[in-house]
């Protein structure tokens, strides 16, 4: 298959779909190696933002690569490597290699300290070295995990009091936040639009609805981000729901 093109990587167009609607080999493929970089990267204690991060980094290479030329696992447990040094979490790459052989091997013994392990550790540096390279060492990331997190203080304000308590908001605009990292998402829409489109989708999920909006000059999500418009609140969400339709398809 051939690399994405530029617009499925930085334009606003939506995700790359197969025959019937179904989504395209390389996007179910980046799925299933986005998830095990999430998987991974909780069992090696990192944070939110590096996690994002590492995701961000594997989507990338594979815009500007074919998916065949690379194995698509070594590349993420490199993006794992290098964004543990980009948010300054450092990560040993022997703890990368043991909790990707027991993601792989649940029941199988830790990794010997053989040839294949340190042939394993090599490739891992000189895949980092490649990657830097294909991306033109631009590897730090504008995230949208800060502007969510000071949206949801707004949206707290906003609503009543009771409203908030019983309805989890919070719980499910960082899950949403989380999983669009499944897909190339992060790399076609900026990172305050994906953040409010996350409250949007969350608001339409609980069927909550901002007060006074009806009253508003603009939209609430407007005063958020002036330059948004609901196509793109639209091309954002419909994406978010393709990652969902997928992932009962994925083993």
């Amino acid at each position: 298959p051939k690399a994405l093109s530029p617009d499925l990587c930085t334009g606003s167009g939506p995700e790359p779909r197969g025959p019937e609607g179904r989504p395209a080999p390389e996007a179910r493929v980046h799925f299933r190696v986005a998830r095990f970089i999430m998987e991974a990267g909780v069992k090696l204690g990192m944070w939110s933002v590096p996690i994002a991060t590492a995701c961000t980094i594997y989507h990338k290479f594979f815009c500007e690569t074919n998916l065949d030329a690379y194995d698509a696992y070594l590349i993420a447990m490199s993006s794992i490597y290098l964004a543990g040094k980009v948010e300054e979490q450092h990560l040993r790459i022997r703890y990368i290699i043991y909790v990707s052989n027991r993601y792989f091997n649940p029941s199988g013994e830790p990794p010997e300290l053989d040839s294949r392990f340190w042939e394993l550790q090599d490739s891992i540096v000189q895949c980092e070295l490649l990657m830097l390279r294909v991306l033109r060492f631009q590897v730090s990331f504008q995230h949208p995990h800060k502007y969510l997190l000071h949206y949801l203080v707004s949206l707290k304000n906003w609503l009543n009091r009771l409203s908030w308590q019983r309805t989890p908001f919070a719980v499910t605009a960082w899950a949403l936040l989380q999983d669009s990292y499944h897909g190339g998402l992060c790399l076609r829409f900026q990172a305050q639009h994906i953040a409010v489109a996350v409250l949007y989708l969350t608001l339409q999920v609980y069927g909550v609805k901002v007060p006074a909006e009806i009253e508003a000059d603009k939209p609430w999500w407007q005063v958020f981000s002036e330059d948004l418009t609901k196509p793109i609140i639209d091309s954002i969400v419909t994406d978010l729901i393709q990652i969902y339709t997928m992932d009962p398809e994925i083993p």
